[in-house]
């Protein structure tokens, strides 16, 4: 079965989407363990109701970026996982860490990439007039939000659309692509 290791901080809505679609046969793979760097993140909540181990690993307690990371990567590692999916995950991850799982580690993120990485992806969109705006599923590598790029999915940008109204209508996409790109992985492994 294909493992995968989840990484979130917060509400684990990207989470939810890839469980339900595991439980309806969707997805061919076995999500073996939610890690939060959060005790507070709702996404533990989730995990812990699908039946699913989870553990928090506080960057807090850690001297530095490098010492967290290691830590984190040991953990990983005795999980074996073909894959590991940032859902959310609100830390920088040290070049270390994304070099030792380069292939392994994708991320999604609320815009159409290569146009904004970073932050603040919708209220940019905004105000430089687009369009259409989106999120993206692509392949973590050292250089923030540039790595190959697996699925994107776009929305139109309404005349009457705020950050809040646009965040929305993105993060309906995401909750489809992200799944969608993890089982185009796995069909690409076999």
């Amino acid at each position: 079965m294909f493992k995968i290791v989840v990484l979130l901080s917060g509400e684990g809505s990207n989470l939810q989407a890839i469980i339900d679609q595991i439980e309806s046969k969707n997805i061919e793979a076995e999500i073996v363990a939610v890690i939060s760097n959060r005790a507070d993140a709702n996404g533990l909540n989730r995990a812990k109701k699908a039946g699913i181990p989870s553990l928090v690993l506080e960057h807090i307690h850690f001297a530095d970026r490098e010492a967290f990371d290691q830590s984190l990567a040991q953990i990983i590692d005795s999980y074996k996982p073909d894959l590991i999916v940032l859902a959310g995950f609100m830390r920088i991850l040290s070049d270390g860490f994304v070099d030792k799982f380069q292939g392994k580690l994708i991320n999604i993120h609320p815009s159409l990439l290569p146009k904004y990485k970073g932050l603040h992806t919708h209220k940019r969109a905004l105000e430089n007039g687009d369009s259409e705006h989106g999120a993206t599923v692509h392949y973590v590598v050292p250089a923030l939000d540039s790595g190959e790029t697996i699925i994107q999915g776009v929305v139109p940008i309404k005349e009457n659309d705020t950050e809040e109204s646009l965040a929305q209508r993105v993060h309906e996409v995401e909750h489809a692509i992200y799944p969608q790109a993890i089982q185009q992985i796995i069909l690409n492994k076999h």
